[in-house]
């Protein structure tokens, strides 16, 4: 069971904010910049993003439900900005994943415990300008 919802609206209105700037520079954090589906506005979003082979890991601590994931499942991928630097990310999916096997051994035990069982899966682009 993915974290609650009203701790997630906390976080976008509060704790976002204050993390944001250092989400881009710090290792396993990013910030996802998507469009709006409807208003086509652009957002950005603090997670934790790891790679694993080819593929980019963001564990969905809040679920698939949020907004930030239906812009990125809807345009086909997103630009994160981590460490610094911005890369194109595309063909998102989403997959139940209660093991988080490809995830860092300090950080499976943590999803775990707050109940995250879905993983946003994509691949890298060519580097976004």
């Amino acid at each position: 069971m993915p974290l609650p919802g009203w701790l997630g609206r906390f976080n976008r209105v509060a704790t976002n904010r204050a993390t944001g700037p250092l989400a881009r520079r710090l290792p396993g954090f990013a910030v996802v910049v998507h469009q709006g589906r409807r208003s086509g506005r652009t957002y950005r979003t603090p997670v934790n993003l790891f790679r694993s082979g080819d593929r980019y890991l963001i564990a969905l601590t809040y679920g698939r439900d949020r907004d930030w994931v239906k812009n990125v499942l809807a345009a086909g991928g997103c630009v994160v900005v981590t460490r610094g630097r911005r890369l194109r990310l595309v063909d998102p999916v989403i997959v139940e994943d209660h093991r988080h096997a490809r995830f860092p051994g300090p950080i499976r035990p943590v999803l775990a415990a707050i109940g995250v069982t879905e993983t946003m899966e994509l691949r890298g682009s060519a580097p976004s300008a």
